[in-house]
């Protein structure tokens, strides 16, 4: 029986998400996988999906404000504390020490700075393979870009490439990724998988909208614009999102959101991997709410490029603007109700088989480099 340690960051829902999706799938094939996760609220997150998930460490954690608005100097303030402060880094890394020495591979989803330490490391590279959105790692490697000299900007992507690269293998994912792929040096693309809707009434489609939004989205006057732009729209909302938890026609989780999203005219979230992976596999519209995360406005970016049906709403602080700008968007987007719950099932079906297949054949076969003739090759950009 393959053990496999599988370690998911709570930054954003999307990675506890994929662990779930993953570790049932997992599970089912036979293999034996533990949870790691980087918050209470990570843990209590994966609990609502049957999953216990010990918290790692409570130090590292990319920030945010009440918008979703990454805050980059408090983001590099938190991991220089976790990654210099002894106690911390350190301290996950004997921890984690223990844990690979039981595990025949170890999945790090996305980028927490112990496993990418000990991917780059003789002792452990051998067990890690890195799970990431194409975007966000363009977003790492980029962090500095523009904020501190060239030279030192560059060299810092080329330290995270430089030890990402090192490890047994890397799987990049994209929500428009068609076919899996290999660029024959240990990095596999897989489409993102998203969860699949259940297979009772799946024709159905209701004038409603379903709305996801991470637990960084606090901001009270935010979720007012939202609400009355929908409504002004003539649409109901089947509403989800932790940071909102206690407000009336809320709540904090779903472990369902799939269904309704599945059987809802359109999806409101903003534009994480994951969402968008739900938009394109479902065939439903998609109203983004656009933040200053940069691998979330590379996302939205290509989902224009893609002609995936889409709208953008910017928050400008202005709850009255806002409203108006989300309900002009409903409008167009809530006038297709094209009914394909049922292919949207399949597809995700499809696009979950081929991670719990990878993953297990890592788990199971010693590392080889070269070409994999279970997929074939790919020019990555």
């Amino acid at each position: 029986m393959p053990r496999i340690l599988y370690l998911a960051t709570a930054d954003a829902r999307g990675h506890l998400m994929r662990s779930q999706l993953l570790t049932h799938a997992l599970r089912a094939a036979g293999a034996q996988v533990q949870v790691l996760t980087t918050s209470d609220e990570g843990a209590l997150f994966l609990a609502g999906f049957g999953i216990d998930a010990p918290v790692l460490s409570r130090h590292y954690a990319v920030q945010f404000d009440a918008r979703q608005n990454m805050l980059r100097r408090e983001t590099d303030r938190n991991v220089a504390h976790y990654v210099f402060r002894p106690g911390r880094m350190l301290r996950d890394i004997v921890r984690l020490h223990g844990r690979l020495r039981e595990a025949d591979l170890v999945v790090n989803d996305s980028f927490h700075p112990a496993l990418l330490f000990m991917g780059a490391l003789p002792p452990w590279r051998h067990k890690v393979v890195h799970v990431y959105g194409a975007s966000l790692r363009r977003a790492l490697e980029g962090n500095f870009s523009g904020r501190l000299p060239g030279w030192t900007a560059r060299a810092f992507g080329r330290i995270m490439a430089w030890q990402i690269g090192r490890s047994r293998a890397r799987i990049a994912h994209d929500f428009a990724q068609q076919a899996p792929a290999h660029d024959g040096h240990g990095t596999y693309w897989l489409a993102t998988p998203v969860a699949v809707a259940s297979s009772e009434d799946v024709a159905a489609v209701a004038p409603r909208a379903a709305v996801y939004l991470n637990p960084h989205f606090k901001d009270t006057a935010l979720a007012d614009g939202l609400e009355r732009g929908l409504a002004a729209a003539g649409l109901g909302a089947h509403c989800v999102g932790e940071g909102y938890a206690g407000r009336a026609g809320w709540q904090p989780q779903d472990a369902h959101w799939i269904d309704t999203a599945a059987r809802s005219a359109f999806i409101v979230s903003a534009p994480g991997m994951a969402a968008l992976s739900v938009a394109q596999v479902y065939r439903k519209p998609i109203l983004l709410l656009q933040t200053d995360q940069p691998e979330q406005a590379s996302n939205a970016e290509r989902a224009a490029q893609l002609g995936l049906h889409h709208r953008v709403v910017v928050w400008r602080g202005d709850a009255a603007a806002f409203a108006r700008d989300v309900a002009a968007a409903a409008r167009e987007l809530g006038a297709s109700t094209e009914a394909t719950a049922a292919q949207g099932r399949e597809a995700a079906l499809e696009r979950l088989q081929p991670w719990s297949q990878l993953l297990l054949r890592l788990a199971t076969q010693p590392a080889a480099a070269g070409a994999d003739p279970a997929y074939p090759a790919a020019r990555l950009d």
